[in-house]
């Protein structure tokens, strides 16, 4: 059994593992930049240990002070929550050398599933559907030429290492495709130490679904249903829920059915989603995430089911004691992302002291976070500071507790996007789920 775990992050999902461990009675560890001395994170742990200066590279991104960490303190198990090195095989294969136990999947899988076009090979032979495009990275402008032509312009390049929207362009004639390459290659490089990019069919307003899936790598694999994650800016995603509200029983069935298949045939450990493109009617593999994700609290309200309890309890037992049927789903959540940015000045980020905070509260409503008034917002690291959760019986009633609970919400002192949520939720393209993952920059809220 696990005694002690170390969370090899920060901000609310450090937070959010803490928590769980507590609730678990597991000892925990805080790891921590020098930005990062007064956060909530290390004043929740049991213990906590400064492992850098305030550059990410030299603190949450540094593996050898993080084993030094596990070394000093006697963790024997990891959460990397997301982010940072929660999808770096290499992390997780130090790890597993040192006989510490990783939250989440082998090294092995984590590098498979992190390199998209090997991913894009093993999802098609797990029979999930996939994006007509190149199987291989481009080695030369003749051979891009020719697959774009087949599957038809626009085309999408794509960093083979990579996501978040690095190393992505997207081209609408052949005359623009060899600059966009190099493009493209340089972003990967910079970026992700891997210049391979490679070609796929471009759509143009699809919606963005994918499946949250648990699994102990053995005999058991189960799905707690799908998000939908189409409100985005530059493919970060803003708000996502769960239920999708615009596929029909038949069509989740279909998405559920398969990924459940897939998974159970990978051999998977842990908490996985498989995320999808969803257009005119049809479901796309886009890639697989091999941890927890930022949207998880969606589908804990809908479930009831707390996953990172789940991902503890199969790394220490090896099983899963859930099963599909134990599982039932209830309601609508919604989250949205509270970010420390303008949306006014281009979603500047805004790093400073928060002056004044106030979180909502009451029926329904949940909110992750990992800041308090008098503490400080660095400019170093991701600007998400807390998710707004709201749940209720459907749709409209998970919409109308948001509405009151941004009403609520109170933050000074920094920039948030909570002003934003609040236009987005009294939106009638909204209201009515037409929306895409364009449909944000598309419209005028500022």
């Amino acid at each position: 059994m696990i005694k002690k775990i170390l969370i090899a992050n920060r901000g609310e999902i450090a937070v959010r593992v803490i928590r769980a461990c507590k609730e678990l009675e597991i000892a925990t560890v805080a790891v921590h930049s020098t930005a990062d001395n007064e956060s909530m994170h290390v004043r929740l742990a049991d213990e906590s240990i400064c492992i850098g200066s305030q550059k990410a590279q030299d603190s949450y991104l540094n593996i050898p002070s993080l084993i030094s960490a596990i070394e000093i303190t006697g963790a024997d198990a990891v959460h990397p929550g997301y982010g940072f090195l929660s999808e770096n095989y290499k992390f997780a294969e130090i790890l597993e050398q040192h006989k510490v136990k990783f939250i989440g999947p082998s090294s092995e899988l984590i590098r498979k599933m992190g390199d998209k076009i090997e991913a894009k090979k093993i999802a098609k032979s797990l029979g999930l559907p996939i994006v007509s495009g190149s199987e291989t990275g481009i080695k030369d402008i003749g051979e891009a030429i020719k697959i774009s032509k087949q599957i038809g312009f626009p085309i999408l390049i794509k960093a083979a290492g990579g996501g978040g929207g690095k190393g992505m362009r997207i081209v609408h004639s052949e005359d623009k495709l060899e600059e966009n390459i190099k493009i493209a290659q340089t972003e990967a490089k910079k970026f992700f130490n891997n210049e391979e990019v490679f070609i796929e069919k471009f759509f143009e307003n699809p919606r963005h679904i994918e499946v949250q899936i648990l699994s102990d790598g053995k005999d058991n694999t189960v799905h707690l249903g799908e998000r939908d994650c189409s409100v985005q800016r530059r493919y970060q995603k803003i708000i996502e829920e769960s239920p999708c509200p615009v596929i029909s029983d038949e069509q989740r069935k279909y998405l559920l059915d398969v990924s459940v298949n897939a998974i159970s045939k990978l051999g998977y450990e842990g908490a996985g989603t498989l995320e999808f493109i969803y257009d005119k009617g049809k479901f796309y593999f886009l890639e697989m995430n091999t941890r927890l994700q930022v949207e998880h609290p969606v589908t804990e309200e809908v479930t009831g089911i707390d996953l990172v309890k789940r991902q503890i309890e199969i790394a220490s037992t090896g099983k899963l004691s859930l099963q599909q049927k134990d599982i039932t789903f209830f309601g609508h959540a919604i989250e949205c992302r509270i970010n420390a940015e303008d949306p006014s000045k281009d979603f500047l980020p805004s790093a400073g002291t928060i002056k004044t905070y106030n979180q909502p509260s009451g029926p329904g409503t949940r909110v992750d976070s990992c800041v308090f008034q008098g503490c400080k917002i660095p400019p170093y690291y991701d600007s998400l500071v807390a998710k707004l959760i709201c749940h209720g019986k459907d749709r409209t009633s998970a919409i109308s507790r948001l509405k009151r609970s941004l009403d609520e919400f109170v933050i000074e002192g920094v920039s948030s996007t909570i002003d934003l949520h609040k236009k987005i939720l009294r939106n009638e393209d909204f209201i009515s789920s037409k929306y895409d993952v364009n449909w944000l920059s598309k419209t005028k809220f500022y």
